[in-house]
């Protein structure tokens, strides 16, 4: 099993299946999302998907014009999992607590919208633009 929860611990959840690819985005909106140079999430089934505590405390965003949303914390700013796709969650990788003993970055995605600042140094494979690109 694996568990997360935000910064100050007010949003739980728990994810059932094992969880160990790790996908960083560096598109130009998680950039600006996270204040980063991007962000690092696991791709999970919904069904293996639980809110725990806390789903009061979440907040949404959507970027006006885009089919593009983020969800954070309304107490302490984390970002929070959200819906990827009608049968997968991205949960953030710095939100898990327990379980996160065999995660690895494997996929860079948006690379060629990453920040000039950044540079990738790993072994994880870059992707032009989105998974698969």
């Amino acid at each position: 099993m694996t568990k997360g929860e935000c910064n100050c611990g007010a949003v739980t959840f728990d994810i059932k299946s094992q969880v160990s690819d790790v996908f960083i985005c560096h598109c130009s909106i998680c950039r600006k999302s996270t204040g980063s140079g991007g962000i690092a999430v696991v791709i999970v089934p919904r069904a293996d998907f639980q809110w725990l505590s806390g789903e009061n405390q979440i907040q949404k965003w959507n970027k006006p014009g885009h089919d593009w949303e983020t969800s954070f914390c309304k107490c302490c700013g984390s970002p929070l999992p959200g819906i990827d796709s009608e049968h997968h969650m991205y949960v953030p990788a710095s939100l898990i607590t327990e379980g996160a003993e065999n995660l690895e970055v494997v996929h860079h995605i948006w690379v060629n919208s990453k920040a000039g600042w950044e540079v990738i140094a790993d072994a994880g494979k870059q992707h032009k633009g989105a998974f698969g690109s």
